[in-house]
């Protein structure tokens, strides 16, 4: 069976739900909407910040492996090291990603379930793997990490199948190309007061908003996981300047740059110049 049949048939199992719900519900609680949401889910960062951390553990538990295989005796040292490394890594690592994952539903959320238990009997393996290198026994280490690295191959693919094929954590936003020039959204006297309105221009959907002094356009598209910005909390009166909230993850953007005030999200919104010409609001791709 191809890989992807497999994942197709993890994404099918409504029994995870049971296991991805409980999970989820008790990631929420130990990881909350607030600050360290926001440094685990890269807000600070301009993307996730999970992808970047994997890199450690897998580089560190790929090399001692290869070092173990092929390093001889004198090469230990660096593999016990590695090995070390690895695990501390992983805890970081994984809090990352289940910081994400928490957002997820449905099928991404039940690969992400099998994701994750991969991971953490491939992290166990190298566990065991480095209590068989403090007793010196070299063949149970390099057997355990083996079997580690071909586990956690299995989550590292699923993982890839989150992005790559379910588009958890890409941006909702990169496909839209609104055009440079000005284009009329709407009438000027259509755009009340505090009162969102969500246009086509050029294709995107565009989300405008005014103030008693001024009005606002972006994409209504949320970076983050899709979520219909026009459905959020706005508030003109926060310290940063007018904001809106996503009524999906509560993520928070800038009206005036699209700049992420609080995660989840990490990639700024989409937002436009806006003109009022002639009794009519233009806008145009900033």
């Amino acid at each position: 069976m191809k890989l992807n049949n497999v994942a197709s048939e993890i994404e099918k199992m409504e029994a995870l739900d049971k296991v991805g719900d409980s999970l989820g519900g008790l990631v929420k609680k130990l990881i909350p909407a607030g600050p360290l949401k926001d440094v685990l889910s890269g807000t600070w960062l301009g993307h996730q910040l999970h992808p970047l951390l994997t890199d450690i553990p897998i580089g560190s538990f790929t090399s001692a492996t290869l070092l173990d295989l092929f390093g001889g005796r004198r090469a230990q040292p660096a593999a016990n090291f590695l090995t070390a490394v690895g695990l501390m890594a992983t805890v970081p690592t994984a809090a990352a990603g289940l910081a994400d994952w928490s957002d997820t539903y449905g099928a991404p959320r039940r690969i992400g379930v099998v994701h994750a238990a991969a991971n953490a009997v491939g992290a166990s393996f190298y566990a065991a793997s480095m209590v068989a290198r403090h007793r010196g026994n070299r063949f149970s280490a390099t057997s355990l990490g083996l079997m580690g690295m071909g586990v956690m191959s299995l989550g590292g693919y699923l993982g890839g199948h989150l992005t790559l094929v379910r588009g958890v954590g890409v941006n909702r936003t990169m496909t839209e190309d609104p055009s440079s020039d000005w284009s009329t959204a709407i009438a000027d006297d259509e755009l009340a007061v505090d009162t969102p309105r969500v246009v086509e221009v050029d294709e995107v959907a565009t989300l405008l908003y005014r103030t008693d002094d001024r009005r606002y356009a972006l994409s209504n598209r949320c970076t983050h996981a899709g979520g219909p910005l026009n459905e959020g909390e706005f508030d003109d009166s926060a310290l940063a300047g007018p904001c809106v909230k996503c009524p999906w993850h509560q993520s928070v953007f800038s009206l005036d740059d699209g700049s992420v005030l609080h995660g989840p999200a990490s990639v700024p919104q989409p937002t436009y110049d806006v003109r009022a010409v002639d009794g009519k609001i233009e806008v145009r791709r900033r």
